[in-house]
């Protein structure tokens, strides 16, 4: 599967930061494809290349029903001929989400799981049924582990890294910030933006990287909005300003909440006059569909 990686571009951010003598630009990653979208092409690229090189067929994730990650397997798998699957969190719905049906319409195969048995990684007994160990190859929910990072890590490829002094991504399963700590230069620092109230988020990306590493890696918890998901009118209303002013779109789940951050953290002088701030556009906005029409301007 081919996609447009010349479509990538550090857009500028003017009239924003250089009153604070702050430069920043935004690593559109959201032009990339509008399925397999932003940073979880990279994620992907680990596990595709290692279901294709043990003969696997099918792939088997985990997400839940407004999951980027889900229908990012779901396209990929169906650009490259490959069965996939998904265990989503919570009971099935009368009503699909949108992102459910278009994976569905992709071919996904999807197994809902009870809350409890998900957190739990209880698997339905079902998935064994139709699904053939031998020939699945498992993907961690949000693609986290070694191979996702190591993705991930391309992602800086394309943003011209040595102009830098910080890059600021949202963190979920946190494989995308271990990526961007492990690419990073030297002298630069990473900084992760939580949009979970679970406080496990700095184990899951240590876990991903050597401690020189992790020692680049900055972890910022209080702009989580209530927890994975969840909004307020305060970042709905920020998101909404910060696309005026800037043309960039953003989603509540991940980039908005990062946006919001890197705003306060520059009013709040968290950076030095002469920092470059380069944040992490990880796509996603497909997860807006789930609020009212009108919600935003975009």
């Amino acid at each position: 599967m081919e996609l447009p990686l010349g479509n990538i571009s550090a857009d500028v951010l003017k009239n924003w930061c250089q009153p604070y003598g702050i430069d920043a630009a935004v690593l559109r990653l959201d032009r990339l494809h509008p399925e397999v979208s932003g940073n979880k092409w990279f994620k992907l690229q680990g596990y595709l290349t290692a279901a294709r090189a043990s003969g696997k067929r099918t792939l088997l994730t985990f997400g839940g029903a407004w999951s980027n990650h889900l229908l990012a397997t779901a396209a990929a798998g169906a650009a490259l001929g490959l069965r996939t699957a998904a265990v989503v969190r919570g009971e099935a719905p009368s009503l699909p989400s949108p992102t459910l049906q278009d994976a569905a319409a992709l071919g996904m195969r999807l197994f809902f799981s009870s809350r409890a048995a998900y957190r739990n990684k209880e698997l339905p007994p079902e998935v064994w049924k139709e699904l053939d160990p031998n020939e699945t190859l498992v993907i961690p929910e949000g693609g986290y582990g070694p191979d996702g990072a190591s993705g991930a890590a391309r992602i800086l490829d394309h943003g011209e890294l040595d102009k830098y002094t910080h890059i600021l991504s949202a963190v979920g399963t946190g494989t995308t910030l271990a990526g961007l700590a492990q690419a990073a230069g030297p002298g630069q620092r990473v900084i992760g933006i939580s949009v979970l109230r679970d406080p496990s988020a700095p184990d899951a990306v240590r876990a991903l990287l050597p401690e020189e590493r992790y020692g680049l890696v900055e972890m910022r918890h209080t702009f989580h909005f209530g927890g994975y998901a969840r909004h307020t009118p305060e970042l709905l209303g920020f998101m909404n300003g910060w696309y005026r002013d800037t043309g960039i779109p953003s989603d509540f789940v991940y980039t908005g909440k990062l946006f919001y951050a890197a705003d306060a953290l520059v009013r709040d002088g968290h950076f030095a006059p002469g920092s470059r701030l380069l944040l992490i556009h990880s796509g996603g906005l497909q997860g807006n569909r789930s609020l009212p029409p009108g919600t935003l301007i975009f």
